[in-house]
């Protein structure tokens, strides 16, 4: 997936790149942390269980362009790369996937550019999880900068197997032997088994309890 963002938003440094991005994070964990604080007001539930945020390094972004046959410059990194600012959100339940997606999706000032549902459609290595790839204003002192930010949402046990797996991928360097990447698929099965239980069991629950 390649989506083009207006490259002309004067970020020429990497010093600059790390503040806009950063900032972007900052918001849209804010964001995060009061729909969550809404969610358990109104409804007595927290639907995030806990948020990961990283800046991708510059050693990464710079083997990514070259992977994709771009110079190793600011601008090709601006325009080019979409997950320099990525944010995990893990939820416990499956549902909570979609609910929160739909909150994001509601906010304003958040541009949804593309989404990539690899819980309905999973990867064939098993890999499950839901994407966003949005952009957030940063107001700067002088200009306001578009920043893209993926987003991924998954649950616990979707974000246990991802673990595992890129564990795998980095170990044998994306080439492991079969009858591992067969036995992660298993393991796959057996999450989505899992999740579609507590799922279950979770509704009802709530049905019991009345709530």
């Amino acid at each position: 997936m390649e989506v083009i963002v207006d490259a002309d938003n004067q970020i020429e440094t990497w010093q600059e790149v790390t503040l806009v991005y950063n900032a972007a994070l900052k918001q849209i964990n804010t964001k995060l942390e009061i729909l969550n604080d809404e969610f358990q007001h109104v409804h007595q539930y927290n639907p995030i269980e806990h948020i990961k945020s990283r800046i991708k390094t510059s050693e990464s972004i710079v083997k990514k362009l070259k992977r994709n046959g771009y110079e190793s410059d600011i601008e090709n990194m601006v325009k080019y790369v979409n997950d320099i600012a990525g944010i995990r959100i893990i939820c416990s339940f499956t549902s909570d996937i979609y609910r929160i997606a739909e909150m994001i999706r509601l906010q304003n000032d958040i541009h949804v550019i593309a989404v990539k549902d690899y819980i309905r459609n999973p990867k064939p290595s098993g890999y499950k999880s839901y994407h966003m790839l949005v952009t957030v204003p940063v107001f700067l002192s002088d200009r306001t900068v578009d920043v893209k930010v993926e987003i991924q949402i998954r649950t616990v046990a979707m974000d246990f197997w991802a673990s595992l797996e890129h564990k795998i991928k980095y170990k044998f360097e994306g080439n492991a032997p079969e009858h591992v990447k067969n036995e992660l698929i298993e393991c796959s099965k057996m999450v989505s088994e899992l999740d579609n239980k507590m799922q279950k069991l979770n509704e009802e629950i709530k049905e019991l309890s009345g709530t």
